[in-house]
């Protein structure tokens, strides 16, 4: 079969499935392809890569940024703004009752200050801004739930044959090469094998959430016929994460679906504080084992999945990264680390490669925040795990939720799992949905039970019943 015809088949096929498919809920808005389109292109390439911009990582290119993609993201995000104001959205209950979050937001917005370049910080905050605005697109959904489902669907449908289309087609934009050793590895229309790994591991913690959720109903017709389409893009999922040879996602999908089904287990329901409790009690396991006793759980496990004990030069970069003596209150301005002479001085002294990241969520947050930008990440870490775990027993949203709060955690320990990308987007839908859903269920309760009120004291008063004689 030519690539061109391959193309054709797939694009047929595409339109065939995202019309026809049995999952579909013609309850849920159009408004829901706004987060979809956003998500495929953070998790893909930028629309100038797509339209023959360069792919590499020139200093003024990471500084200055390209007109057609600012058009592109500033339309999406007046786009959900838009439908925000349409659905009469509370933005002063949001940002209240997640203060956590605002307050993240704002020290970040505040840390332009500081940053060598202003500018340039302040238009990747507003750009990633973006991805908060559109989630709430989910959020504000009035089925919040199948929104989601629509949402990660969709973007499914998109990402996974597109990835093997290309693999097998079009070698030229899904291969790349190591500029040390010449090694290829696969990327698929992502920018990189560790992309093509997030994409994989999203993939499959979606349809394993979905095939638990909708098992209890397998007797019915349609929920066979989802089935069968979730086990086939499981299928296609496990090839493309071979393909990707990402170490990373694999583990993380092993324990982000381990994280699911003991969500799902007899036990869990039964005692669900339980499950509550020993997340953390093997998070604080994991830090105490490392960095208190000196034992590298991640050494031991890259030696398991056959990778070199220095996590691919990882431990290098933060060893050499944490040399820089850079502001460890306030940072060096939001995103601003990577820029200017400073990058170019980090290539040349190195000898890492022309990265532009940090391989650590925790550390780049470090990097561009500072210990204060930390602490407040991790605050909102901790207060969306409590929402979530309210949940835990009356959602199915919030397993999915629970799943992707552990991966990324452990995610973020050898990857910028904290920066905007497809990892972090996924989080947020599944947090910010789980913790609007509780709210407007509390919110609807809260104005039944004063309706009932009104209309109870209203009713005439009941005048006893005389018996006849």
């Amino acid at each position: 079969m030519s690539p061109s015809v391959a193309l054709f088949v797939w694009f047929v096929l595409l339109v065939g499935l995202l019309w026809l498919d049995p999952a579909k809920d013609r309850g849920t808005s159009v408004a829901l392809w706004i987060p979809v389109i956003w998500m495929f292109i953070i998790g893909t390439r930028l629309p100038s890569q797509w339209f023959g911009g360069q792919m590499g990582q020139a200093a003024q290119a990471l500084e200055e940024g390209n007109p057609l993609d600012r058009t592109i993201s500033s339309a999406l995000i007046l786009l959900a703004f838009g439908i925000m104001m349409s659905r009469s959205f509370k933005w002063d209950v949001f940002l209240v009752r997640n203060l956590s979050l605002t307050a993240f937001l704002g020290f970040a917005l505040l840390s332009v200050l500081w940053s060598d370049y202003p500018f340039v910080a302040f238009k990747r905050w507003f750009r990633d801004l973006g991805n908060y605005l559109v989630m709430l697109v989910a959020v504000s959904d009035p089925n919040p739930l199948e929104a989601v489902r629509a949402i990660l669907r969709r973007l499914c449908y998109l990402l996974i044959p597109l990835c093997i289309l290309t693999i097998k087609y079009y070698p030229g934009i899904s291969k790349q090469y190591d500029m040390w050793t010449g090694l290829a590895s696969y990327s698929g229309v992502t920018t990189s094998k560790n992309m093509l790994g997030v994409v994989c591991l999203i993939s499959g913690l979606f349809f394993f959430w979905d095939i638990l959720t909708r098992w209890p109903g397998r007797k019915e017709r349609r929920t066979r016929r989802i089935l069968l389409v979730n086990i086939a893009f499981i299928a296609m999922t496990l090839w493309l994460l071979n393909m990707s040879d990402s170490a990373t996602s694999r583990v993380c999908l092993v324990l982000g679906c381990l994280v699911i089904a003991a969500v799902h287990t007899k036990t869990a329901r039964n005692h669900p504080a339980l499950l509550k409790r020993l997340i953390p009690a093997g998070i604080c396991a994991y830090v105490v084992l490392a960095f208190g006793f000196g034992f590298d759980i991640s050494a031991e496990i890259a030696r398991l999945v056959g990778r070199n004990p220095n996590l691919t030069d990882r431990t290098r970069i933060w060893l050499f990264l944490l040399g820089m003596n850079t502001n460890s209150l306030l940072g060096t301005g939001y995103e601003s680390f990577w820029l200017g002479p400073r990058l170019q001085w980090f290539w040349r002294s190195a000898g890492l490669g022309r990265i532009n990241e940090a391989h650590n969520g925790y550390l780049e947050i470090y990097l561009n925040l500072g210990l204060t930008g930390l602490t407040l990440l991790l605050g909102f870490l901790v207060t969306g795990y409590r929402t979530i775990c309210e949940k835990l027993t009356t959602s199915k949203l919030a397993s999915l939720a629970v799943g992707f709060w552990t991966v990324l955690l452990f995610y973020s320990v050898t990857e910028a799992g904290f920066r905007s990308g497809l990892m972090w987007l996924t989080f947020l839908l599944g947090t910010l949905t789980v913790s609007g859903h509780v709210r407007n269920q509390e919110q609807r309760l809260g104005k039944f039970s004063a309706v009932e009120e009104t209309e109870r004291r209203q009713l005439p008063p009941l005048e006893p019943v005389v018996p006849e004689r």
